[in-house]
């Protein structure tokens, strides 16, 4: 199994940056795809943002394009998401997640952080 830890949400302005950050331990985090998913009151677990198990593929959601980017550092067992010109419709929680494959869909995978609020005032 691997247990995910995110960390660094917050409440900032529209136009804000934030950095988002999740934590691996157990089994090899290199071996897993890491994606990040957020979800707003009422509205269902939506896909942001997933990198490859050695970093060299990444895929957004079109909403997030040029403005989140996500990486990881493997030696730290560590997976990040640096969020610029964040709006209000940013505003949910951010989950991280690991799966043996590279998909955007939840239900692709098996192992989830607990999540971190993220909130953007207008």
């Amino acid at each position: 199994q691997v247990q995910l830890q995110e960390s660094g949400g917050g409440l900032v302005r529209a136009g804000d940056s934030l950095s988002l950050s999740c934590a691996a331990s157990g089994r090899t985090f290199s071996n897993y795809c890491m994606g990040w998913f957020r979800q707003a009151p009422g509205k269902e677990r939506e896909f942001v943002a997933t990198i490859s198990w050695g970093g060299a593929r990444t895929v957004y959601e079109d909403s997030v394009k040029g403005r989140f980017t996500i990486s990881r550092d493997n030696a730290k067992n560590t997976g990040y998401l640096l969020m610029n010109s964040l709006k209000p419709e940013d505003t949910a929680v951010y989950y991280c997640a690991a799966s043996e494959s590279l998909r955007t869909s939840p239900q692709s995978y098996p192992y989830w952080g607990q999540g971190t609020q993220v909130t953007v005032s207008s």
